[in-house]
C-alpha cells in the first residue's frame, strides 16, 4: 500500500544520537528496519522469553511470556499499519521494544523496585525501556546504547500520549537527546500502543482459560464477550469447546483491529503530514468511543477475575519479596554483583541505587530466582501457580 502523507518517512528520519560510524550499511535496509533489527538482536529482547506476562515462572510450554506477547503485538501492529498506510517497520520496532523495560515478574517486580527506589526517584518500566535502549544495551564500540532513531525513541517515550511531568529517568534521557515530550507521538507509536491492548486483552483470556483461572461462564458475564460467543456457537455448533474458545479469542482480535482501522481512518481525514499528527492535540489512532468503553469493561473484568485472583496475588507477593531481597542484598554488599556491574557502580546515591535497579530490572524470572537462592541459601518457593 502507498505510504500515507501522515506516516513516518524512513527516508527522512529525525536522526540518531550518534553518527552511524564506520560499520557501513550492512545490507539494503531503511532506517526503521535498522531499528527493528537492532532490537531483535539485542540481549534485552532475548531475555523477554523468560519474563512474566501474566503467570509468574510458568511451568507449561504454552503460556505467553513477554517475548511471545511482544511478537503477537508486532503482528497486530503491522496489520493495522499496513492498512492505514503507515510505516510497518517503525510500527513493528515499537511493538517489539515496548516491554524491554519490564523487570522480572512483571508488575510485581516493578512494584518492588518502585518501593526500593522510592527515595531515589522511583522506577517505571516505560522509562526503563528507554534507559535500556539508550544506555544499558551497548554492543557497539563507539557509543553506549543501541543508537536507535529519534522516531523510535520518541514513540517509546510517548506511545501513551504526551509526557507533561517526566520522571527522573525520562527527564535525563530527554536532556541528552530531546524527544519533544509535550507533543503527541507518531501514528505508528499510537498504533503500537493500541496493538498492545488488543494483544493482552485477548491473549490473557486465552492463557487464563488454559490455566483454569477463567471459565466460560465467567466470560459470559461480559456482554461484549457473550455476543461474540453466541456468534461462534452459531457458526460452529459441533466444534469441540476448546476450539470454540480459541475462535472466540480470534474473533475478538478481529473485531478490535477492524474498529481501530475504521476509527483511525476517520480521525486522520484532513491530516496531511506527520507534523500535523504530532500537533493534533489529541490521540488519532485507537478504538472508537463505543469500543473503548467496552474495552474498559473487559479490562475491569480481567482485573477482578484474573489479575487479582487470590492465587495470582499470593504469587505476586512472593515475587515482590524476591526482588526486594535482591535489592537489599546488593545495596548492602555490592560485591555480590557481577564484576562488570560492580566496576560501573557509582559510589553514592541516587546514582548507585539506580544502577542496582538497572541490574535487577534486566534479570529474567529464572535468573532472579537463582540469584536469590545463591545469596540467601534457599530457593524461593511458591512462585509458580500454573
Amino acid at each position: 500500500m502507498t505510504r500515507a502523507p501522515y506516516a513516518a518517512d524512513p527516508a527522512a528520519p529525525r536522526g540518531r544520537q550518534y553518527s552511524l560510524g564506520s560499520g557501513g550499511s550492512r545490507g539494503p535496509r531503511s532506517e526503521f528496519q535498522r531499528d527493528r533489527d537492532r532490537i531483535i538482536h539485542s540481549m534485552s529482547f532475548r531475555r523477554l522469553r523468560s519474563k512474566t506476562q501474566v503467570f509468574i515462572a510458568p511451568e507449561g510450554d504454552h503460556y505467553r511470556t513477554r517475548l511471545t506477547h511482544s511478537l503477537e503485538v508486532a503482528q497486530i501492529g503491522r496489520v493495522i499499519a499496513r492498512v492505514l498506510g503507515l510505516d510497518e517497520d517503525l510500527t513493528e520496532a515499537l511493538c517489539l521494544a515496548h516491554d524491554l523495560g519490564h523487570p522480572p515478574f512483571g508488575h510485581a517486580g516493578e512494584s518492588a523496585l518502585s518501593e526500593a527506589m522510592a527515595r531515589h526517584g522511583g522506577f517505571d518500566h516505560n522509562a526503563q525501556a528507554l534507559r535500556t535502549v539508550m544506555h544499558l544495551e551497548s554492543p557497539y564500540p563507539e557509543h553506549d546504547g543501541l543508537n536507535l532513531s529519534w522516531d523510535l525513541l520518541e514513540g517509546l517515550a510517548k506511545h501513551n500520549g504526551p509526557v507533561i511531568a517526566p520522571n527522573w529517568a525520562l527527564a535525563e534521557l530527554d536532556a541528552e537527546f530531546p524527544l519533544d515530550l509535550g507533543q503527541y507521538a507518531s501514528l505508528e507509536a499510537q498504533i503500537a500502543a493500541v496493538a498492545d491492548d488488543i494483544a493482552y486483552d485477548n491473549h490473557d483470556i486465552d492463557d487464563g482459560l488454559r490455566a483454569g483461572f477463567l471459565e466460560l461462564d465467567d466470560l459470559l458475564t461480559v456482554d461484549f464477550l457473550a455476543d461474540q460467543w453466541r456468534a461462534v456457537e452459531k457458526r460452529f455448533p459441533n466444534a469441540p469447546r476448546d476450539r470454540q474458545l480459541r475462535e472466540l479469542v480470534r474473533d475478538q482480535i478481529g473485531l478490535m483491529v477492524n474498529d481501530v482501522i475504521q476509527h483511525t481512518s476517520e480521525q486522520v481525514k484532513g491530516i496531511g503530514s506527520i507534523a500535523e499528527v504530532r500537533d493534533a492535540g489529541r490521540q488519532l489512532g485507537g478504538f472508537s468511543p463505543s469500543l473503548a468503553q467496552e474495552e474498559r469493561g473487559l479490562k475491569k473484568f480481567m482485573y477482578e477475575r484474573l489479575y487479582y485472583h487470590p492465587e495470582q496475588i499470593a504469587a505476586a507477593e512472593r515475587a515482590r519479596d524476591v526482588v526486594a531481597r535482591l535489592f537489599a542484598a546488593y545495596a548492602q554488599d555490592a560485591q555480590l554483583m557481577p564484576k562488570d556491574w560492580l566496576d560501573r557502580l557509582p559510589e553514592h546515591d541516587p546514582a548507585r541505587s539506580r544502577v542496582i535497579a538497572d541490574f535487577i530490572a534486566g534479570m529474567s524470572d529464572s535468573f532472579a530466582i537463582e540469584s536469590c537462592a545463591a545469596i540467601y541459601g534457599e530457593r524461593p518457593k511458591g512462585l509458580t501457580n500454573v
